[in-house]
């Protein structure tokens, strides 16, 4: 059975008349909303369906992880405003996305070329293999020729689309005067399919396509490992933009409303801002008065009461009042736009972070080029066989192709994500392995983070009074008044029939019952003497007529985990901190239960980041843990990040790491699976140097062909592989 969540207690029934939507013809267009109030089965099934039912939608389709709701709607210029309005009318208000932006992460076209390119090699590899059994079976003559003539027709063209990727990017650094690994991968591969093709004009009795193909085929491989461990990272700032409101009401000097782009928004407009939505600039209340979800920005979990006068921020939630503001700011100078100036600032740093791989890129190139030269010209005036020294040269540069250095990193990183992933862990980057290897210092959010960040009832309550706070809290959207609700049905409470129900801005919610008039909300609002909420926590008050106040307490509960994740961490890090946005008191009251030696509370994105830089500036490896926006910008500034799959969208795209399940007791294992991949980096890397030492004397020497070299080649990439699979260790350690 479907149990419907508070957000979805008595909802109006979508279309009275029942009747099906009707198809609409002409172009459409794919609309996205924010809808955080969106949290089970029923909450889909009444969007979806509250939005199927209008005449022109076509589909809705809600993704509960992101709490997003994709419509195809008929092209018209008000489909957005009528979308929002009927989602507001069904209980879930929204806020319109910036589509464009969202899209530009979902389609993958560099991924997909190198997919298709990486097929087709291994396709046409396996094909001219077949053909080269022939060959060394022992045909000869005509049959020979022809079975060369053949794989030279598969080669050929398969070699020169499939290599495209190193063929380009060794053109560009060429026409800067600059060497890099691609430009020997690309001359090798150019120089056996020209030898090959001249052996087979030349009726030889050796063609070297097998060999063209199979180095294309492991080094496209290697490339494709690289690009899909790259791939998952996204730009937050992105996601940032993405979440900004397009659309604002802004109120004009005669009191009329008009729909407005935010681009068009001047400081000193007035915007009017309903409940459920997000305040589109900064500004000040000029009238109304509400409660204002502040954790997008600061992590406080307890909503804050909004009166005339107080300062609100962009991509703040309003709650519960109808409220204007004057903007203050507006566009790139609003607070969310600076966050995300942040965020770029510090992706683009960590985006400049340089990989082992890279560093061993450097020598490689040059060196590999001088090895070919001397081979060739040392040959030649040996020999005077102008044919031998370039087959030798081949040879060499086949031999040191980086087939193992190329699949050194990418190998080991994902086996150490499948690892990762089977423990519930998602990882995005894979260089952040490399940089956790190194943290010696770890950085905790609170709220969300180390906690559920979901506000739980807590105390004995009479099932009465809990029936009644529950009667009251479905007509609300505030957390603490969702909170009862959810613990009443917990309990298996029915919640109390209550009439002339009506929301307070910034006091509660008032209603009748058996006669009575019944309050919820704050203390000073029901009326009474009552002891206050005890530190750290959450209250709200009932009071039914001159009864005295029930007081009703919440806590937010710590994560499962969290003492084994300290546990843990406390045997491979130095120096362990929570930096919250939430009030100092509960702040240092968990770090004190937890034994946390440093905690600081009410700090402002800024100031995270900021105690980011200046211990990253003192050389310690940070590591950071956390959910919110407010969080946004110190996970992409420090070294490595993981944020809870709760975590909002762009908290979990700034980090390097998402953890998919509840628990944090993975995250040490994160740490040890760190360090065992770059031991299994180091010990490719010096399988790759091993192999070169032995392999290149060889081909120096004149003894081995460029077939011999490729299967060489082949044999260093499976060793370098297998070995990346002892990765797993660290997970089971």
């Amino acid at each position: 059975m479907t149990v419907a969540c508070p957000a979805c207690v008595d909802l109006p029934a979508p279309r009275p008349d029942g009747t099906a939507a009707a198809p609409v013809a002409g172009r459409t267009r794919v609309l996205h909303f924010s809808v955080p109030s969106v949290h089970c089965a029923a909450c889909i099934s009444t969007v979806e369906r509250g939005l199927g039912d209008l005449a022109e939608v076509r589909a809705a389709r809600v993704n509960l992880t992101q709490k997003q709701v994709r419509v195809e709607v008929a092209d018209s210029e008000t489909a957005e405003d009528r979308l929002l309005d009927r989602l507001a009318a069904i209980g879930h208000p929204g806020v319109a996305l910036d589509g464009d932006t969202l899209a530009k992460g979902t389609a993958d076209p560099v991924g997909r070329a190198l997919l298709l390119r990486l097929g087709i090699s291994g396709f046409a590899a396996m094909n001219v293999m077949l053909l080269s059994v022939a060959v060394w079976s022992g045909a000869e003559g005509v049959t020979r020729d022809f079975l060369h003539w053949i794989s030279a027709a598969i080669a050929l063209p398969t070699a020169l689309f499939a290599a495209q990727p190193f063929f380009r990017n060794a053109w560009a650094a060429l026409k800067v005067r600059r060497l890099v690994m691609d430009t020997p991968i690309s001359l090798a591969i150019l120089l056996a399919l020209g030898m090959s093709l001249y052996e087979t004009a030349a009726g030889g009795a050796h063609a070297y396509f097998d060999a063209a193909l199979s180095l294309t085929f492991f080094l496209l491989l290697g490339r494709v490992l690289d690009h899909r461990s790259r791939r998952a990272a996204r730009s937050a700032a992105a996601e940032l933009a993405a979440l900004d409101v397009p659309r604002a009401t802004r109120v004009g000097a005669d009191g009329t409303t008009q729909r407005v782009a935010v681009a068009e928004v001047a400081v000193g407009d007035i915007l009017r801002v309903p409940p459920g939505m997000r305040v589109p600039a900064d500004g000040v209340v000029v009238s109304g008065e509400s409660d204002l979800d502040r954790a997008f920005l600061t992590g406080e979990s307890a909503p804050v009461p909004l009166k005339t006068g107080e300062p609100v921020s962009a991509g703040e939630v309003n709650l519960t009042g109808l409220i204007d503001i004057r903007v203050t700011a507006a566009g790139e100078d609003t607070q969310l736009a600076r966050i995300a100036e942040l965020v770029r600032a510090a992706e683009s740093a960590k985006h400049g972070y340089v990989t082992l791989a890279d560093r061993a890129a450097k020598v490689y190139a040059p060196l590999v080029h001088s090895l070919a030269a001397i081979a060739a010209v040392g040959w030649y005036i040996g020999t005077g066989d102008l044919r031998l020294a370039i087959n030798i040269a081949t040879a060499v540069l086949i031999i040191t192709c980086p087939c193992a250095l190329g699949l050194a990193v990418p190998s080991v990183m994902v086996a150490a994500s499948g690892a990762l992933f089977r423990q519930g862990v998602l990882l995005k980057d894979g260089a952040a392995l490399e940089r956790l290897a190194r943290v010696d210092t770890v950085l905790l959010d609170k709220t969300g983070t180390l906690t559920s960040g979901v506000p739980e009832l807590t105390g004995d309550v009479r099932p009465e009074d809990l029936a009644l706070a529950a009667g009251l809290g479905a007509g609300s959207m505030h957390p603490l008044a969702q909170g009862l609700a959810i613990a009443a049905h917990t309990r298996g409470i029915a919640p109390a029939e209550v009439s002339d129900l009506r929301e307070v801005p910034g006091s509660g919610v008032e209603a009748r019952f058996e006669g009575q008039r019944v309050r919820l909300g704050r203390l000073d609002w029901v009326g009474g003497d009552c002891d206050t909420a005890p530190p750290g926590g959450a209250t709200t008050f009932l009071r039914l007529g001159d009864h005295q106040p029930v007081r009703f307490s919440f806590v937010d509960h710590p994560r499962r985990g969290l003492e084994q994740m300290l546990e843990g961490l406390r045997k491979q890090v130095r120096d362990i901190r929570v930096i919250s946005g939430d009030a100092d008191g509960p702040t240092q009251a968990l770090a004190a239960r937890f034994g946390i030696g440093v905690a600081s509370g009410g700090m402002s994105p800024q100031q995270k980041q900021a105690e980011v830089a200046a211990l990253s500036a003192a050389g310690n490896g940070v590591l950071m843990l956390g959910d919110g926006l407010n969080d946004t910008a110190a996970l992409a500034k420090a070294d490595v990040s993981i944020a809870p799959a709760s975590g909002i969208d762009a908290a979990r795209t700034a980090a390097d790491i998402i953890l998919l399940r509840p628990d944090l007791d993975v995250v040490p294992r994160i740490l040890r699976v760190a360090r065992s991949a770059r031991a299994r980096i180091l010990e490719n890397f010096a399988l790759a140097a091993a192999y070169n030492a032995v392999a290149i004397p060889i081909a120096l020497s004149g003894h081995a062909t460029p077939l011999m070299a490729a299967l060489a080649m082949s044999g260093s990439s499976i060793c370098v592989s297998l070995n990346a699979l002892r990765v797993r260790q660290g997970v089971r350690a």
